[in-house]
C-alpha cells in the first residue's frame, strides 16, 4: 500500500478561513449580543506536570490560535471592533521555559482579529464590553472558571446599574448557532478529513503487518502511534482500542495489555488527529490469519450491515436512515444463527436485538470524534446534507458469561466492528477509510501473503 509512506501538504486552513468564520457567526448573531468563546486551560497531570495542551474545538474553529487561557469576544456591529482576543502576555522568563507565545499585539496581526489585549487585564476590560448587551453567547457548563467569572461580571453590573438603564442580557447558548456551522464541512475540511483517514488507514496497515499470537494489544498499540507520527499526525483522536478475544466486547476498551491469541480475532478502533480534524476507523482480524467458521459467520452479518448503512449514506435521507438499515440486516442475521429468535421488526421495536448490538451504528465527525451538532430537529431525525462526516460501524458482541450460557462455545467471547468515515455528497457519498481491507477474503490474503513475507525473511537471516 503506497498509503504507508503518505506525507502531508502544509496546513490547509488559513487565518483568511477563520476570519470568514468568524464573519458567518457574526452574521446570524443578534444585533446588540455579544459572544464569548473560551479557549482551553492546561490540566494538572501530576504535581508540576501538565497533560498536553489540546485547544477547544469551539474556540480553535473560530481562531486557529492554540495557546491556552485565551478569550474570544465577538460583538456585532461594535464600531470599535467586532473581534477581540484575550490571552497570555509575552514574558522573557516564562518563554524560556516553556517556549515562546504570540502575545497581544502579534495576536491581532497574525489572527486577523480586530483587538487583543492581555488575559490579565479582563476584569477590567469584558465587564465593559458586556454592559448594556442584549443577550450572552455562551456555553455555560463546559469551562467552569470562565463561567464563574461571567456570572460575576454580570452581578456586579446588575449592582451598579441605574433604574433607567437596561437589564444585563440574558445568557443564551452558543452552540445551536456555531455548532450547526461546523456540521457541515468546507471543502479545505473535507480535504483534511480525507488526510487524517488516509494516514490511519496506513497506521491500521503497519498494525495488521504485527498480528500474530506472539505479540500484545500494547505492541500494536504502539505501532498505531509511532505510525501516525512519521506520516506528520501528532496525536490520536482518542484513545486506541485494541481489543483481543473477549475484551471487544467492551466497547470502550482501552487497556491494550493483553496477549494476542491464535484462536481470538482482534478488533482495532483507532485514528489520529491531524491538525485537529479528527478520523475514525474500526477494523476486525483474526489473529491466526484465517476466520474461523463462527466468526466468519458473525463476520459477514456485521459487514453487510455495514455495506447496507453506507449505501444509506446520501442527501435526502435522514441520519438515523444507515442504523435502521444496519440493525435490519444484523437482526436478521442473528436469527439465522440462531441467537435471536421471532420476527425482525418486533425484535428491533422491543430492543431485544440491544443484547448483541447495544449502540447506535453513526456519529458525526469533526473536530471531535463524537462531534457537534444535532441529530433531530424538533421531533424528527435531520436529513443528511453533502458536506456532514459520519461514521458508520455496525458490531455484534457475544461476551463469555452467564448471559449467553445457552449459546453455542464457537460464538462466545468474540466482538466484532467494521466501522468506517462517510462524507456526504450531493450525489451519495465518498468513505473516507476505503482504502483499509474490509473483505474477508481479502483480509486472509492480505495477511497471508504478509506471513510469507516474514518467513521468508527468517530463512534469510
Amino acid at each position: 500500500m503506497r498509503l504507508w509512506n503518505l506525507r502531508l501538504i502544509d496546513p490547509l486552513i488559513q487565518p483568511g478561513d477563520f476570519a470568514r468564520r468568524r464573519r458567518r457567526l457574526l452574521d446570524v448573531m443578534r444585533p446588540g449580543s455579544i459572544a464569548i468563546v473560551p479557549g482551553a486551560i492546561e490540566q494538572r497531570r501530576n504535581r508540576d506536570i501538565n497533560f498536553p495542551f489540546r485547544q477547544d474545538s469551539d474556540f480553535y474553529y473560530l481562531t486557529g490560535f492554540c495557546e491556552p487561557d485565551a478569550l474570544l469576544v465577538l460583538i456585532p456591529g461594535r464600531d470599535q471592533g467586532e473581534t477581540i482576543v484575550f490571552c497570555r502576555e509575552r514574558d522573557a522568563a516564562s518563554e524560556r521555559r516553556d517556549g515562546r507565545v504570540l502575545g497581544p499585539d502579534a495576536c491581532r496581526l497574525v489572527l486577523g482579529v480586530d483587538d487583543g489585549f492581555p488575559v490579565s487585564d479582563l476584569d477590567e476590560i469584558l465587564p465593559g464590553l458586556l454592559e448594556g448587551r442584549s443577550q450572552i453567547y455562551m456555553n455555560l457548563g463546559e469551562h467552569l472558571l470562565w463561567d464563574h467569572r461571567l456570572m460575576r461580571y454580570r452581578e456586579q453590573l446588575a449592582q451598579q446599574r441605574s433604574s433607567e438603564e437596561p437589564e444585563v442580557g440574558e445568557i443564551v447558548t452558543l452552540g445551536h448557532l456555531l455548532h450547526e456551522q461546523r456540521l457541515i464541512k468546507s471543502a479545505k475540511e473535507q480535504e483534511l478529513m480525507a488526510q487524517a483517514a488516509q494516514i490511519s488507514v496506513a497506521a491500521h496497515y503497519h498494525a495488521l503487518a504485527m498480528i500474530s499470537p506472539d505479540v500484545t494489544e500494547a505492541d500494536i498499540e504502539a505501532e498505531l502511534h509511532y505510525s501516525y507520527r512519521r506520516q506528520g499526525a501528532r496525536a490520536e483522536a482518542y484513545p486506541s482500542i485494541v481489543a483481543a478475544g473477549e475484551n471487544a466486547c467492551t466497547l470502550h476498551y482501552v487497556q491494550n495489555d493483553s496477549e494476542l491469541s491464535e484462536r481470538d480475532l482482534v478488533l482495532i478502533d483507532a485514528g489520529c488527529e491531524l491538525q485537529y480534524y479528527a478520523s475514525d476507523v474500526t477494523r476486525t482480524f483474526p489473529v491466526s490469519g484465517v476466520f474461523s467458521s463462527a466468526q466468519r459467520d458473525v463476520y459477514d452479518i456485521v459487514l453487510a450491515a455495514n455495506r447496507a448503512a453506507i449505501d444509506a449514506c446520501r442527501p435526502g435521507n435522514h441520519f438515523n436512515h444507515p442504523h435502521e438499515a444496519a440493525t435490519l440486516i444484523l437482526v436478521e442475521g442473528l436469527i439465522e444463527l440462531g441467537l435471536l429468535h421471532g420476527d425482525p421488526e418486533q425484535l428491533i421495536a422491543q430492543g431485544d436485538h440491544e443484547r448483541f448490538c447495544p449502540h447506535k451504528t453513526s456519529h458525526w465527525l469533526g473536530l471531535d470524534v463524537h462531534d457537534v451538532g444535532d441529530y433531530r430537529l424538533g421531533d424528527s431525525w435531520r436529513d443528511l446534507m453533502p458536506g456532514m462526516v459520519l461514521t458508520v460501524e455496525p458490531g455484534i458482541y457475544i461476551p463469555r458469561d452467564d448471559s449467553t450460557a445457552e449459546i453455542a462455545q464457537a460464538y462466545r467471547g468474540m466482538g466484532i466492528r467494521i466501522e468506517d468515515a462517510v462524507l456526504i455528497q450531493k450525489q451519495g457519498c465518498q468513505v473516507l477509510t476505503e482504502g483499509l481491507i474490509k473483505e474477508p477474503d481479502d483480509i486472509e490474503a492480505w495477511m497471508a501473503a504478509r506471513a510469507g513475507k516474514r518467513n521468508t525473511a527468517r530463512v534469510v537471516a
